[in-house]
């Protein structure tokens, strides 16, 4: 990109802010009181507020039958292919029979359709939440375990309670979701950040492996949840290694290797293939045919599906009590990742999402589904991939997706029953590379943002190690404390001018820099408040070179003498002040110094004393070798800057320069200014505040006068040129 190489001429006053105002005719603003906006309410707003909760109208209404009908037929054949290969497979993550899968991918989206905002996304099982979900299934249902002490328990197989758990943690996750949903808080998705999802699908792509390690080679290992799950999980299939069902390896194995090259050929033609190759459906009818041809159930033991349609169901309220802590976070992640991968879609085809309308959608959509006895539902990015990329451009390419899910469930599913579960898990696995190939990221954000890199390996070994529900706290804890640290110990710099500029920048980064005697600005780039105060100070002394508090003192200690010393005629006058003496003080240790910390009135003293000056030989008072220090807070969002007052009973101007317009308000508002922080330190610019300052100090020698205005002019051209500020 070239360099631009123009030049501008500004002519004007120095502003500070309220001179600024002044001539401007500043119009502040009344905010409005929720009864306004009630007395602003007429039809028209209620009902675009009424259809707003229909986003179905919105979309129907623009419909294009001929160029977008064949399309969405075609990508909800597609997709829906795919979303009973992964509805089967992901049930077995929830640690529920394969058949339940099916109704997670058909109930969630009925609602959907009618509710949501985005016209891509596959709405239906997510491997993540189907792993946390099982967390809570395996906890209160364990495999070859006695399951939790509830009345609603009573009379069901253990498959059944399994059932039970699993819609009713899924009821209550979308209780949650419908209620953010109506408070408006769709931006809590924002404290997830990306590295906090990547790592956190990482590890769960990691228990996904582990989980689907049984099915694949054929052992029988109970469900663990809790810390230090997974390492259990490895201990108990590694005890029963010399146990595996060959035939089930032998089939996962070439599964596997089978799918993962079709898929990289989808990978690399993608633009020459109408749709990609079903690879998974493929493999799938496959392995039915030969399993019921070979009798493999007989023959090698190897387990199969069981399709049949199951009644809706009444949740738990026992299930809820317990699984309540598990619930919420089930809520955050499914709506994060489902927000996540409908604004990546909704970019590219132009038109906008609602994150408050979508949690509206997700949680009654999880309502429904879970009175039938479906899980947690969200999307995944390679179905929403397959429906986008085969042409789907409307819901209605997932309504059919989900039909398709349906018709095998009530008429089909039969044909699907000698599906061996070591198929499902291979199929699982090997789904699971983009997500394990997140960590190719380590080294990228090692290098760009070290601290960015420590959210995601906290996160990622926290949830590895510990659960996915305690891991996603763990890793929003060490964002948070990322976070804090950077407010707290913020990267302050002193400034300087750059000759021939009206620009001002880190006085380390370049060779020529003009820095006025007498004038020190300081930048802090981060709000400051209590946490931060005592840093802000740090740097604040080591600007100025002193201790404000105790020069202070110092000189409060000093003028206490010297009072003394001109009452009893001890010190002689002379015409530049007072002359050296001798003289013992006693010891002030017993003195209390809240005394000093606020500056002594010399009106009675005859003479003004110069504390730069050469001062009696028994009083010593720190030097202070500035007169103005100016303060840089257009990074600052909200200030506590009470501690300036310590500079300021020092003799040091004060100038905050670039501060928020709603600051100002806000200290204005709570009548924040007294004699001492006053509204006439703040300026518009650093330069307003620099002329400012080096007027005040007779320093600015070159200034134009004019109707009683000072006017500053600069003009640059590429380089910096002559200045006739200073």
């Amino acid at each position: 990109m070239a360099t631009l190489r123009k030049d501008y001429v500004v002519a004007r006053r120095v502003y500070s802010e309220d001179s600024f105002d002044e001539d401007h005719e500043k119009v502040y603003r009344v905010h409005k009181t929720i009864l306004d906006h009630v007395r602003g309410c007429d039809s028209k707003r209620v009902k675009n507020t009424a259809l707003s909760f229909l986003p179905i109208i919105g979309w129907m209404k623009i419909y294009r039958i001929k160029e977008w009908l064949l399309g969405d037929v075609v990508s909800g054949i597609s997709t829906g292919l795919v979303a009973i290969m992964q509805g089967l497979a992901f049930a077995m993550l929830a640690s529920l029979p394969p058949s339940y899968g099916l109704y997670a991918a058909f109930f969630p989206m009925l609602i959907y359709f009618f509710l949501g905002t985005s016209r891509h996304i596959s709405v239906g099982p997510f491997p993540v939440l189907s792993l946390m979900v099982g967390s809570v299934v395996d906890r209160l249902v364990p495999v070859g375990g006695s399951p939790a002490n509830f009345t609603s328990f009573e009379g069901l197989e253990p498959d059944e309670q399994r059932v039970l758990v699993a819609s009713s943690v899924t009821f209550l996750m979308g209780i949650f979701q419908l209620a953010m949903g109506l408070l408006q808080v769709g931006f809590i998705v924002v404290y997830l950040s990306d590295t906090l999802v990547s790592g956190f699908t990482t590890a769960a792509a990691i228990q996904i492996l582990v989980s689907q390690l049984k099915f694949v080679l054929g052992l029988v290992v109970p469900g663990y949840s809790g810390p230090f799950a997974i390492i259990r999980t490895l201990e108990n299939i590694f005890g029963q290694i010399t146990s595996t069902n060959i035939c089930d390896l032998v089939m996962s194995i070439l599964i596997m290797v089978v799918v993962f090259i079709v898929k990289e050929l989808n990978d690399r033609y993608r633009a020459k293939l109408p749709v990609p190759i079903p690879i998974e459906v493929m493999v799938t009818v496959v392995a039915c045919g030969v399993s019921y041809a070979c009798n493999f159930e007989e023959r090698y033991g190897i387990d199969v599906l069981s399709f049949r349609y199951q009644p809706p169901i009444t949740p738990s309220v026992e299930v809820w009590q317990d699984s309540a802590v598990d619930a919420f976070p089930i809520a955050i992640v499914g709506f994060a990742v489902a927000f996540s991968v409908a604004k990546v879609y909704a970019i590219k085809h132009d038109y906008t999402i609602d994150g408050n309308q979508e949690l509206i959608a997700f949680g009654v959509s999880n309502i429904f589904g879970a009175s039938f006895k479906a899980f947690a539902a969200s999307t995944a990015l390679s179905r929403t991939a397959v429906q986008e990329s085969s042409g789907g451009k409307t819901q209605i390419a997932g309504l059919l997706s989900a039909m398709m899910a349906m018709i095998v469930t009530v008429a089909l599913g039969f044909l699907l029953e000698p599906l061996p579960r070591s198929v499902l898990g291979a199929l699982v696995i090997i789904n699971l590379k983009g997500m394990l190939m997140q960590f190719r990221e380590i080294p990228y954000l090692w290098r760009r943002d070290k601290t960015e890199c420590v959210v995601w390996v906290g996160t990622c070994l926290g949830a590895t190690l510990l659960g996915l529900d305690i891991g996603l706290a763990v890793g929003l804890g060490v964002e948070l404390l990322t976070v804090v640290f950077r407010i707290q110990f913020p990267m302050c710099s002193v400034l300087a001018n750059l000759p021939g500029t009206d620009l001002y920048r880190n006085r380390k980064d370049y060779l020529h820099i003009l820095e006025p005697n007498g004038v020190k600005i300081l930048k802090m780039p981060s709000p400051i408040f209590f946490a931060n105060i005592e840093f802000f100070r740090e740097k604040l002394e080591q600007a100025i070179g002193c201790n404000p508090l105790r020069v202070l003192r110092k000189r409060n200690k000093a003028i206490r003498q010297i009072k003394k010393l001109v009452k009893n005629n001890e010190i002689p006058i002379t015409e530049k002040g007072f002359g050296g003496f001798l003289y013992q003080t006693n010891d002030e240790s017993d003195m209390n110094m809240e005394e000093f910390d606020r500056p002594i009135d010399q009106k009675d003293l005859p003479f003004q004393i110069n504390w730069n000056a050469d001062l009696p030989g028994n009083i010593s008072v720190p030097r202070v070798d500035i007169h103005s220090l100016i303060l840089d807070f257009s990074a600052v969002s909200f200030l506590d800057i009470s501690t300036l007052k310590e500079l300021i009973r020092i003799d040091v101007d004060v100038y905050i320069v670039s501060c928020d317009v709603n600051i100002l308000e806000k200290l204005h508002s709570c009548m924040f200014f007294d004699d001492e922080i006053q509204s006439s330190m703040f300026f518009v610019t650093i330069h307003d505040a620099m002329l400012h300052a080096l007027e005040k100090h007779g320093r600015n020698k070159h200034k134009v006068n004019n109707e009683e205005k000072t006017y500053t002019t600069v003009n640059i051209e590429g380089l910096p040129l002559d200045v006739n500020h200073w």
